[in-house]
């Protein structure tokens, strides 16, 4: 294999990764934000407190993404 063929083909395999390592911070973030509406629609008092757990809830799973991206250009 020519050491560019052997380039294009790490490329490929790191985006596939990355593409792998997004997935789940997706399903993640989906997750967050359903139940927190489930939480808002059962309780609306509470309303205020569901949505702050929440937003750190999305912040900490988009965490697992930006490692991903960083991982992506590392290697």
């Amino acid at each position: 294999m020519t050491p560019e063929a052997a380039d294009v083909l790490k490329g490929a395999i790191a985006l596939v990764g990355y593409g792998l390592a997004a997935v789940g911070p997706g399903i993640g973030i989906g997750i967050v934000v359903g139940n927190a509406i489930q939480a808002m629609a059962r309780q609306p008092e509470a309303a205020g407190m569901a949505r702050t757990t929440m937003f750190l809830g999305i912040a900490f799973t988009e965490a697992l993404a930006l490692i991903g991206f960083v991982l992506f250009f590392i290697a």
